[in-house]
């Protein structure tokens, strides 16, 4: 049975199908998100960064670097939020910034920016379920002697979250809700244990010039200088990666005009302040910066400062598993959302957004990133000979960064040139373009910055081949093969107007 209603119709460089009833029938989704729902899916999706990851930055710059390196992406975040709270409700579909980009540059714009967030949200969840793995592992065999192979934790967990987001959107929300608040009262249960062990000079300064550690302490600020701050940029990202997905919950959201900039900008404050305590306290207490700089399990190695070696503190480290699980529960839904609007409208093979019968879920899309995230996962882990002693976490973080501030960059370009178009803007940035502006610029030097370490490069080509390589296929057959879908029917009806000088 025909999905189309006439045949293809050119416009402009792209070729555009008309789909009937049925093509959006096998495509439904469900509302069921409200501004708590919205709030949870932004900290869910970003607080793995508290518990793994960011502490790959002491490694590259030291304490004071990584701080400097938290500000300025705090500042870049806080202008994009701002960005998309206006943006999002004036634009309520599930493509998020791929429909920004549309929007504001045409399909070629849509498709690199929506291309980016693909590449991000995959990896993304590839580099917290390598941080799952290395605290399943810690935990395991504190308290029951043995361990399972990395490949078969990342397995396991794929196969539970993925399945999750799969039942339904209703159970998807509501556990995201219940496990964004657990792992934010495990970082609770962290800073407040932290205190008493504090001591900023001996432990968050116990790294010398040259990356030695300092037994004592009383170490620079900033052992790698200026370039330190540079290299740890990507690392400071991960404090905050990902609160950018929530447009991609907008047709799923009961009232996104009123909901989207509470969720985005409660969601960021959250943040913050949960950013900067993780900082001082993970870095100022025993082992020390030098220590944690390179741990798979940073947070787990606090714990056992604060509660002691044992049973005690891996069961608490257990239940800090939960911050992971969180960000990696929420991002799969976020690639699930996001290669299923590209896919509806032709970008991405269509049979990719087909959903579930019932439950409304876009499980063809869910199953196909979870697929590639593995085997990236996979090659990475058994790829000594590229990547040497890299931790494997630390390599799927900067290619996921390397797809992040890509779509950032599209996505300030949009704001600016969309601010032009005469919507109804339920809520305007008070940043304006000045926000946009520096979050732009500040996403580009990072861009940059990516290709400062050697020991990471590798999988930086890696994503360039692949980013090259989608913009091959829609050059050759995407583009003739468009659908007009919501975000495409938008744009259309306001092309004239972008365009405009």
């Amino acid at each position: 049975m025909s999905e189309t209603t006439d045949a293809p119709t050119p416009a402009g460089s792209v070729t555009y199908t008309r789909p009937d009833a049925a093509y959006f029938e096998k495509r439904g989704l469900a509302k069921h998100a409200g501004a708590w729902s919205l709030w949870a899916l932004g900290v869910g999706a970003v607080i793995s960064g508290d518990f793994f990851g960011w502490n790959y930055g002491l490694g590259v710059a030291g304490f004071g670097g990584l701080a400097i390196a938290t500000v300025i992406i705090a500042i870049m975040y806080v202008g994009m939020a701002y960005s998309l709270a206006e943006l999002s409700p004036a634009l309520p579909h599930t493509g998020g910034a791929y429909s920004f980009g549309r929007t504001a540059m045409g399909p070629w714009g849509g498709f690199i920016t929506g291309l980016a967030e693909t590449m991000e949200y995959v990896l993304t969840p590839a580099v917290v379920v390598v941080g799952i793995a290395g605290y399943m592992s810690a935990i395991s065999t504190d308290m029951l002697g043995f361990t399972l192979p990395n490949p078969v934790w990342w397995l396991i967990f794929y196969a539970i979250f993925v399945g999750l987001n799969i039942v339904g959107v209703a159970l998807t929300f509501r556990f995201t809700i219940v496990i964004t608040f657990l792992a934010l009262a495990i970082l609770a249960v962290f800073w407040i244990g932290a205190i008493p062990h504090f001591d900023f000079n001996r432990w968050a300064l116990n790294i010398g010039y040259d990356g030695v550690e300092l037994p004592n302490g009383g170490g620079p600020l900033l052992p790698f200088g200026w370039q330190g701050i540079a290299a740890a940029l990507p690392f400071a990202i991960w404090f905050y990666l990902a609160i950018e997905q929530l447009p991609l919950a907008a047709e799923e959201s009961h009232d996104p005009k009123r909901d989207m900039p509470r969720g985005l900008l409660w969601g960021m404050l959250t943040l913050i302040i949960a950013s900067v305590l993780t900082l001082f306290f993970n870095a100022g207490i025993a082992p020390g910066a030098h220590a944690v700089g390179t741990a798979t399990d940073p947070l787990f190695l606090a714990f056992k400062t604060i509660f002691g070696d044992g049973v005690g503190a891996s069961a608490l480290a257990l239940v800090a598993v939960a911050g992971l699980v969180a960000s990696f529960h929420t991002i799969i839904y976020a690639y699930g959302r996001n290669i299923y609007s590209l896919s509806r409208a032709g970008y991405f093979p269509r049979w990719l957004s087909v959903t579930h019968g019932t439950r409304k879920t876009p499980h063809v899309a869910l199953i196909a990133g979870a697929v590639i995230g593995f085997v990236i996962c996979l090659a990475l882990e058994y790829g000594p000979a590229v990547f040497g002693a890299v931790p494997v976490g630390a390599v799927l973080l900067n290619m996921a960064v390397f797809g992040a501030v890509i779509a950032y960059i599209m996505q300030m370009i949009a704001y600016v040139r969309i601010k032009r178009l005469a919507l109804t803007r339920p809520y305007v940035s008070p940043l304006g373009n000045f926000g946009a502006i520096i979050a732009g610029i500040i996403a580009a030097i990072t861009l940059l910055s990516l290709l400062l370490n050697p020991d990471y490069r590798p999988g930086i080509y890696g994503c360039a081949i692949w980013f090259a390589a989608g913009l091959l296929y829609f050059a050759i057959a995407g583009r003739n093969r468009l659908v007009l879908s919501p975000e495409e029917a938008f744009a259309l009806a306001h092309a004239e107007e972008a365009e405009r000088p």
